[in-house]
């Protein structure tokens, strides 16, 4: 029977473990796309705290720089003397003066009253118009664990849509497979269909009057190209020595 396992190095990247606890490339497209919906709500958040220390700052020139303090001082002194000894002057004296006054005025006023008091936002109150947004932005990442329990969920609710589910992803993997197969050994051999290049065949022939720089080649596997390591295996067809890692073999 054909099966599935094990999986090829481009149907890994197509799934998601919910074992593994890094971001994996299915679920980092929506978590991406999460992230920017924060933008905009970012964006007006930095506007806002701009335009609060813009006015902020203009109200504090205001206050500085627009105090003005008034300062007026009178004196008013009035005298009136009658001299004699009459009756006339006796009788005026009693009378005018009553009108004898003396007064000092000293009056001091400013604008202070009138001067705007603008008090600029503390980093504690940054922090907190900050952080709705921050937290927002953590369960953008934190949110593709538990979207892995959706399909547990949707399992045990119902099981026989869960059968299926898994039935037509089976087929489609095995039919992604063949066609991934057919295409690759159709691209094999128009590779090999190809003459060698220049650089190609001046390697050749340097392995052959050097063995030894073999061990410094760096060689992928035929088919994925997965770079090459200890573990891949050479074909046993003869003039052929195609590498292949241990999923392709």
């Amino acid at each position: 029977k054909r099966t599935l396992l094990p999986l090829l190095r481009d149907e890994i990247s197509a799934f998601v473990f919910p074992c593994h606890l890094a971001v994996q490339r299915p679920e980092l497209k929506h978590m991406v796309m999460e992230l920017l919906r924060c933008i905009p709500l970012l964006l007006f958040l930095i506007f806002v705290c701009v335009l609060d220390h813009f006015i902020f700052s203009v109200l504090s020139i205001i206050q500085n720089h627009s105090f003005v303090q008034y300062s007026y001082q009178t004196s008013h002194h009035m005298a009136i003397n009658v001299m004699g000894t009459s009756l006339m002057a006796q009788l005026l004296r009693s009378t005018i003066g009553a009108l004898n006054a003396s007064a000092d005025i000293q009056v001091e006023t400013s604008n202070l009253a009138c001067l705007p008091k603008p008090r600029g936002m503390t980093r504690e109150q940054y922090t907190n118009t900050c952080l709705p947004l921050i937290t927002l932005a953590l369960l953008c990442l934190a949110q593709v664990y538990p979207f892995r329990l959706r399909r547990v969920i949707a399992s045990f609710y119902f099981p026989k849509r869960e059968k299926t589910r898994v039935l037509f992803l089976y087929n489609k993997l095995l039919r992604q497979r063949k066609n991934f197969f057919q295409r690759q050994r159709r691209r094999i051999a128009w590779r090999a269909r190809q003459p060698p290049g220049l650089g190609t065949s001046l390697l050749e022939w340097c392995h052959q009057h050097w063995p030894w720089l073999c061990r410094c080649r760096r060689r992928s596997c035929t088919l994925c190209e997965t770079p090459g390591t200890s573990w891949n295996k050479v074909c046993s067809a003869p003039n052929c020595n195609a590498l292949y890692c241990d999923r392709c073999w």
